[in-house]
């Protein structure tokens, strides 16, 4: 399973994987910051942007993603700077600690990686992550996907109200992907992988969360930071969920900033 990939300049390669629901589109000014240094390819996620609509009735797990993705690190010439927010911060965590040779930076926003959250037993992020899962249409495999279902997701990352605030026609983008949304996060839910899994991760990591954003992204970040080997710990000040979107210039400066320090020493 191919995915699309827009890419743009030379240079080291710097892979941007976008979160649930979006695509590599959401990335572009990131990579106007990066063009000038580095080769910059923005993937779309199976079933979103470009790729093919995932049919509704076709079983997915995030692991797909992860194997489609690794298949194209390894068609590319050396270690890869690597960034991610949300969904897209959980798989490339995923090919960090699966692929470390392959990685030259990693830095994620907002990871769902929610696995390190039962593995330590954390009940902050236990008890917030229940606040969507409680909800009766959550986790109903007949209406997952649908705008019942995306109001739920929509409003426990950005506040009640959220989804109906949305443009209609950014609604409508949701519902294209619903159902591949909704496989996304009925498997990553599922996952346990542990904490110290995380610990082979061997690049220089960046790992930023919103000041905003709910608790159980909050202490998995935080979690994180304590077992990364090389990993920095960063808040983005009134940043919720979506601040690589609604802050994006902090965010970037900060992303921009990590890639360049990390990057080989280039020749006059």
């Amino acid at each position: 399973m191919s995915l699309h990939v827009t890419a743009r300049d030379e240079g080291e390669p710097a892979v941007l994987l976008h979160s649930g629901g979006m695509s590599g589109r959401q990335w572009r000014k990131l990579g106007e910051a990066l063009a000038p240094t580095h080769r910059v390819l923005t993937p779309d996620f199976l079933g979103s942007g470009e790729n093919p609509p995932w049919p509704a009735d076709r079983p997915f797990h995030f692991h797909q993603d992860v194997e489609a993705l690794s298949a194209l690190l390894a068609g590319l010439a050396g270690p890869v700077h690597l960034v991610g927010h949300s969904y897209g911060g959980l798989i490339a965590l995923e090919l960090a600690r699966k692929h470390p040779a392959q990685i030259r930076s990693l830095a994620v926003y907002d990871p769902v990686a929610f696995g390190v959250l039962h593995s330590t037993q954390d009940a902050e992020g236990l008890d917030d992550l229940s606040r969507s899962s409680a909800h009766p249409v959550f986790n109903d495999a007949e209406r997952g996907g649908s705008e019942t279902w995306l109001e739920v997701f929509v409003d426990y990352w950005n506040g009640p109200g959220s989804w109906r605030a949305m443009a209609p026609a950014a609604r409508e983008a949701f519902l294209r992907v619903g159902r591949k949304v909704y496989f996304e996060v009925s498997t990553l839910l599922a996952d346990r992988t542990p904490l110290e899994a995380y610990a082979a991760i061997t690049a220089p990591s960046l790992l930023l969360f919103g000041e905003h954003t709910p608790a159980a992204a909050r202490r998995v970040v935080t979690l994180l930071g304590t077992t990364i080997p090389h990993a920095t710990v960063q808040p983005i000040a009134a940043a919720g969920h979506m601040g690589p979107l609604t802050h994006g210039g902090a965010v970037n400066a900060e992303l921009t900033r990590h890639i360049l320090a990390a990057s080989a020493p280039r020749s006059p």
